[in-house]
């Protein structure tokens, strides 16, 4: 299934042109194939961006089967830039003796 031209973000990450390239590339396809034909090109995230090569480089070679795979791969690799507002939740704060790694902020 290919996003279409005007789809460019999902789950918080701007793919911008990367998202095309991604579609219009030749399946199966590697990582390094990857890497080697759009490795510059830069996703953007809440906090920052990450390219493309940053990304798929601890993948060493994955084979990816469609499109659909090579960006949920993007989508699982990167890292805590995505998150937006850490310690954000509309749940309730965590119970007696849990612990987090930040405070909870709620609205």
């Amino acid at each position: 299934m290919l996003w279409g031209r005007d789809k460019t973000r999902e789950q918080g990450v701007e793919f911008g042109t990367l998202a095309t390239l991604i579609d219009d590339h030749s399946y199966p396809a590697t990582s390094t194939t990857l890497i080697d034909e759009y490795g510059e090109q830069e996703v953007e995230l809440p906090d920052g961006t990450q390219t493309l090569a940053d990304l798929f480089e601890p993948l060493q070679g994955e084979v990816f089967d469609s499109a659909a795979d090579a960006r949920q791969a993007v989508l699982n690799m990167v890292d805590d830039r995505a998150i937006g507002r850490k310690g954000y939740s509309d749940r309730t704060p965590p119970a007696p003796g849990e612990t987090t790694e930040w405070d909870p902020e709620s609205m």
